[in-house]
């Protein structure tokens, strides 16, 4: 009897990229220039971000043209040719690689006759597959609702119900609700729920402030590994995935320094070139730890081809959020990707610099000098050296240099300790009174 074969039930998708011609070489049946090239990795991405959503990309197509059809994006001859192409893989959704308007939106969907999604509205719905907490749950919504609400007329089919399919992922029915005073109503709510969340977080960042312990926050890429590292560094078991924005909330953990000086290390969600403003809006409660922390691990994944583009788009975000100038450390992770001569490379140059380090969040390779560069960069609770004459029966103050510094030298001499010793300030404060001149 032969095995049954293997159905691949994932929605069957179509994904459609534009690039606006900007040379003369960019002519059918030339060279394509620059810009088309960067959108076809746009595109490249775009299928990344479909099939994290669950999607089975059956095919991509790419037009370049002088400029946006205003009524349909990519003009009514290409739309025939897509039209085609959907009828014959019988797909019954396309993903458009580019924020349409309400009504090209319309006039997409009544041509081909399927469903059409953009960008924004892909990446929102991984954004809701992958929200665990209240809050992320929240912030969803609300990114959700904004986005639907200008999109609301001539929808009524598509709204009337939800969906099983990529894109119909959200808060449920006040999203298919087409009454706009209600849903600003809702909007209204969710608001003020992420506000008091807000609040709630500003409180224990104060409480974490009353104790000086620093914090540090990984930012990237989507994809970059930061949840990998962050696992890594602090033992932690949080999900781990190669799908786009596996991580959506926040979270944080405490780990110890090479000096012995604990810090707050935070995990927070991927960036990604042309990250809906709103989106970044709607996560500001989030994004408030990469604003309050003191260092940050700018997180690289080297083995991608298009690793300096990323992060210029990191760098854009950090920008918005008014971050640009915090102490950063460069961390450019997935070593073990590299080939060995790549990797061997690496240690010329740029890989002796003090704000970049080289490491691998899986195998372990270049933590110990991550510690090393985090612990000298941390600007709260700098260490301070002292040298201290201490009565060995003082078991209590004893323990303070041994917990929380480090014994550079110890000297025996009567019933005392002298010691070299490097401690974190706030533990420094409460030795003073053993401090030799």
């Amino acid at each position: 009897m032969k095995a049954a074969q293997l159905v691949d039930r994932r929605e069957r998708v179509l994904l459609v990229g534009v690039s606006l011609r900007n040379s003369p070489r960019s002519q059918a049946g030339q060279i394509p220039d620059a810009t088309s090239i960067v959108n076809r990795d746009s595109l490249d991405e775009l299928q990344e971000l479909a099939e994290s959503a669950g999607a089975n990309v059956v095919g991509k197509t790419l037009q370049v043209r002088k400029a946006l059809d205003p009524a349909s994006l990519v003009g009514r001859g290409k739309l025939e040719e897509i039209r085609a192409d959907v009828h014959a893989r019988h797909v019954p959704l396309v993903v458009v690689d580019h924020d349409l308007t309400p009504v090209q939106l319309r006039n997409i969907e009544k041509d081909l006759g399927c469903r059409v999604i953009d960008r924004t509205q892909l990446i929102l719905d991984i954004f809701a597959m992958h929200a665990r907490t209240r809050e992320g749950q929240l912030q969803v919504e609300l990114a959700q609702l904004n986005y639907l609400l200008p999109r609301l007329a001539g929808r009524g089919e598509a709204l009337s119900r939800l969906g099983g399919g990529i894109g119909t992922r959200g808060p449920g029915e006040q999203k298919l609700e087409t009454d706009r005073r209600r849903i600003r109503e809702r909007v209204r709510k969710i608001r003020e729920a992420i506000e008091t969340v807000r609040r709630q977080r500003t409180t224990r960042r104060r409480a974490r402030q009353a104790i000086p312990l620093g914090m540090v926050a990984l930012v990237g890429y989507t994809n970059a590994g930061k949840s990998t590292l962050f696992n890594a560094l602090t033992g932690a078991a949080t999900l781990t995935s190669s799908k786009m924005f596996a991580t959506l909330d926040p979270t944080i953990r405490a780990i110890r320094l090479p000096s012995k000086r604990r810090v707050l290390l935070s995990d927070t969600v991927g960036f990604l070139r042309d990250l809906p403003p709103g989106l970044i809006a709607a996560f500001r409660a989030t994004l408030e730890e990469v604003q309050e922390a003191a260092l940050i691990l700018h997180v690289t994944d080297i083995s991608n081809p298009h690793h300096a583009e990323q992060d210029i788009e990191v760098l854009k975000i950090l920008r918005d959020l008014g971050v640009e100038d915090r102490p950063c450390i460069h961390v450019f992770n997935k070593l073990d990707r590299l080939k060995l001569e790549e990797s061997g490379q690496l240690g010329n140059g740029d890989g002796n610099a003090p704000d970049k380090v080289f490491i691998s969040g899986l195998t372990g390779a270049g933590l110990n000098e991550l510690l090393a560069r985090i612990d000298s960069a941390m600007p709260v609770d700098p260490l301070v050296r002292l040298k201290l004459r201490m009565p060995i029966a003082d078991g209590e103050h004893l323990s303070i240099v041994q917990g929380r510094g480090r014994i550079l030298q110890s000297q025996l001499e009567d019933s005392h300790l002298l010691l070299d010793a490097e401690l974190p300030q706030s533990a420094a404060r409460r030795l003073w009174e053993f401090v030799l001149d």
